[in-house]
């Protein structure tokens, strides 16, 4: 079972940041990514919704004999993986926001995370937020807009320049010396938000801690595979154009009809 592939799923390329980590921490992995970009952005999904979209997804990589499911999503996480836990008799890895590293850095007593409207109303989020953060102030930003423009391949350009101030000014003015990056998404323009904020604001995000959180789950399941070179095989359900252009057109991308 240890030579089974590693299945990721995401509501499009956000995904892509935490399946590039996890094939630099575990080069001998075989991976399964599954762009759900029919369903895009999850962030606006009802609960209901949500879980009949990740059944689904994880379906998918079921039935494509995968060992291992990381949800590459704040959204999906922080509302549905405790029920796909239950669901499902596979070990999963899901992505949270990094609030607890944020809360121990700061030294203005603010931080600031940006996020979905479907990460930041779950009751996970919000637990977390709770039992990380007391004493510190914690500005919360519905990033509107922001996932259907990075769908859509923007990653530059004064269109997302206008939507980041938009979203960025309350914290910096507020006075946050932590950003959050609560949306796989978001590492992707990390460069353009760079330019908005002052340098004595640090940006957090979790690809790292979900790359080596999987790499401790596949120990503690005797699913780790130490031999060979792991490839990456990528499906997606819906338009391929931003995906392509992020792996610069060097993947074969299967397209499943929904």
């Amino acid at each position: 079972m240890s030579e089974f592939p590693i299945g990721i799923f995401d509501s499009g390329i956000g995904g892509l940041t935490i399946q590039k980590k996890i094939n630099n921490f575990l080069p001998n992995e075989n991976l399964v990514y599954y762009s759900d970009s029919f369903n895009s952005p999850y962030g606006n999904k009802s609960g209901q919704e949500l879980d009949e979209i990740c059944f689904n997804n994880c379906e998918f990589l079921i039935n494509k004999k995968c060992k291992l499911i990381v949800v590459a999503c704040n959204t999906a996480t922080t509302n549905c993986i405790k029920k796909l836990r239950s669901k499902f008799n596979i070990p999963f890895v899901g992505v949270e926001p990094a609030i607890k590293p944020a809360a121990k850095r700061t030294k203005s007593g603010k931080i600031g995370v940006l996020a979905t409207e479907g990460t930041l109303r779950s009751k996970q989020f919000n637990n977390i937020s709770e039992i990380h953060t007391k004493n510190i102030k914690v500005i919360e930003e519905n990033a509107k807009g922001l996932v259907e423009l990075i769908e859509r391949g923007i990653f530059k350009g004064q269109d997302l320049r206008l939507i980041l101030i938009k979203h960025l000014n309350r914290m910096i003015e507020i006075g946050i010396d932590q950003l959050v990056l609560g949306c796989t998404h978001f590492p992707l323009i990390i460069d353009e938000i760079k330019k908005i904020i002052p340098p004595k604001i640090s940006i957090l995000e979790s690809s790292d801690a979900v790359a080596k959180q999987t790499k401790r789950v596949l120990k503690e399941n005797n699913l780790i595979k130490n031999e060979g070179i792991g490839n990456t095989t990528f499906y997606c359900n819906g338009p391929t154009t931003s995906l392509n252009k992020i792996l610069n057109y060097n993947f074969e991308i299967i397209r499943i009809k929904i």
